[in-house]
């Protein structure tokens, strides 16, 4: 006859190998703290893309940087220089670097930077929400607004303060739990399409992240909690294609419009370039870009903005377990356009968009 012993670890935790207490967020947040002009420039990030979304601020939201983050040297190198150009720009486009640390993935890889700090699936997590936090307090110093992806319900509480845009992805916009969080966020928060392409999905979820929720979740001392949220009245479509196909034309953007109109929504949205609307092929980037820009200059004045996976250096390559061998400022996941292009590509639109300024 089995014990007690035995039968309890026959039942509970059956395939879990090992659990590890966590700082709570506090602790994080006392340790790398937000004040002083990092601070204002997560405020004014956030109050500039409402008063966009609100047809206050015409200004073209442009989302720009690393599919992920995995260098943290790398990073800043990066946002130094989108600072230097962004600056000039700022009458007719509203810079917002891509400071993304969750991945999601259709079966298995590489997580992102707070699951897998050092690259090698040791999970140091506490590593990765430090070096997370760290990074885009560096980079609210320099002036720049943050967007990030959220994937887990927990890691907000470790640095949604520093955040000025947030995203949830194709894969999880139908989630509950996600759109849960969306409507206690504190910041701008865009719904991507379905991987499948569907707008509709991404509007319900914008509909359900107005709306209060009450949920599950830790608050900042990591005590398990109620929440219960009041609703986040700023979220928005974003379109990524799919696996039908690109969704970045004329004709689905009306459509999307349409959907939106429909449901008694605002006809905002933002376009991604990457992902389905580039065929995850870094070099139509480009092109799913000009194409979004001149219908803005047409007179779509819902196209409020897009975005850009783009690192200091084009394409990408594979990781091989650890940081050895990998070259700097190419991306780990996606492909991204490198820097030069990117330069080219603001400049570009910058010039367009002074059409109807």
């Amino acid at each position: 006859m089995s014990t007690a012993t035995e039968r309890k670890q026959a039942i509970r935790d059956v395939n879990v190998s090992v659990t590890e207490p966590l700082m709570p967020p506090s602790a994080l947040l006392a340790e790398l703290p937000l004040a002083g002009e990092a601070e204002e420039a997560v405020l004014e990030g956030r109050r500039s893309i409402r008063r966009v979304l609100d047809g206050e601020d015409r200004r073209f939201i442009v989302i720009a940087g690393p599919c992920s983050i995995h260098d943290y040297d790398a990073a800043l190198e990066y946002a130094e220089r989108l600072v230097r150009l962004a600056q000039p720009l700022s009458d007719r486009i509203l810079t917002v670097m891509r400071v993304y640390f969750e991945k999601p993935r259709t079966t298995v890889g590489w997580k992102g930077l707070v699951y897998d700090p050092h690259l090698n699936d040791s999970f140091d997590i506490v590593a990765g929400l430090r070096q997370g936090r760290s990074l885009l307090l560096e980079v609210a110093k320099m002036g720049i607004h943050a967007a990030t992806e959220f994937l887990d319900p927990i890691v907000p509480q470790y640095f949604a303060d520093l955040v000025s845009w947030a995203a949830i992805g194709a894969r999880t916009a139908e989630s509950q739990t996600h759109r849960q969080m969306a409507s206690g966020l504190s910041m701008p928060v865009g719904f991507k399409n379905g991987t499948g392409g569907s707008v509709q999905l991404a509007v319900d979820a914008v509909i359900s992240a107005r709306a209060s929720h009450g949920f599950l979740g830790i608050d900042l001392d990591g005590h398990a909690s109620v929440i219960q949220t009041r609703g986040n009245p700023y979220g928005h479509v974003v379109l990524r294609g799919g696996s039908r196909g690109p969704n970045y034309d004329a004709e689905s953007v009306s459509g999307a419009q349409g959907t939106l109109s429909k449901a008694g929504l605002t006809p905002n949205l933002l376009v991604d370039c990457s992902h389905g609307n580039c065929d995850k092929d870094h070099t139509k980037m480009r092109v799913a870009f000009q194409d979004v820009v001149e219908q803005r200059t047409a007179g779509n004045a819902g196209i409020i903005g897009c975005m850009l996976e783009s690192n200091l250096n084009p394409g990408n390559q594979k990781l091989n377990g650890g940081r050895e061998g990998l070259a700097h400022g190419v991306s780990i996941t996606d492909p991204c356009i490198g820097w030069q292009e990117t330069e080219e590509l603001f400049g570009w639109a910058y010039d367009r968009l002074g059409a109807t300024a």
